[in-house]
């Protein structure tokens, strides 16, 4: 009996692997940022999809984008804006979030970091590991906003240096 049972716990195994590795529906939907294009998938753990009024989503890669997506239309209603949570990669209603602004991990598209937790315990975890301090989504997608034209500038630069480093020329950094 146990020779039965023993192949078909590995092949569950290995199944309930696959599936624990694939991207999430909206992933699969949305793979990159409509603003930057950025991969969502390898930026799981700050991804963010707004959901407007007339039924129509938007997924980005972090609160940067999802900002940048808000500023630009200033017309539409957004019904939901959902992040995932930093640990587990689930989504939540991002004003339900416990939100983490700043700390010593490097932010996506922001020099202040932005991390999303499903609950305060896990935000304080990371905050006694990382730094940084427990805010509520206003605040959160506030900083973003007033760091907006520092971050998009920052992101111009390195993309230039890309650009420049994949020429094989010698970069010069701007302003000099």
């Amino acid at each position: 009996m146990n020779r039965f049972f023993l192949p078909v716990f590995g092949v569950l195994l290995m199944a309930s692997s696959t599936v624990l590795a694939a991207p999430a529906a909206d992933v699969t939907r949305a793979p990159s940022c409509h603003q930057c294009s950025m991969d969502r998938d390898k930026f799981g753990h700050s991804r963010m999809v707004i959901e407007y009024g007339d039924g129509s989503t938007i997924a980005t890669c972090s609160l940067h984008c999802t900002a940048v997506e808000l500023a630009v239309t200033i017309d539409r209603v957004p019904v939901k804006v959902s992040v995932a949570d930093y640990n587990s990669k689930a989504l939540l209603d991002a004003e339900e979030a416990v939100w983490v602004v700043g700390g010593s991990k490097k932010g996506v598209m922001s020099a202040i970091a932005k991390w999303a937790f499903a609950d305060r315990s896990a935000a304080e975890k990371f905050v006694q590991a990382n730094g940084g301090s427990i805010a509520p989504f206003d605040e959160a997608i506030k900083s973003a906003y007033e760091e907006m034209y520092q971050d998009t500038k920052m992101i111009r630069e390195f993309r230039s240096l890309g650009a420049t480093l994949k020429q094989g020329a010698q970069a010069t950094p701007i302003g000099e």
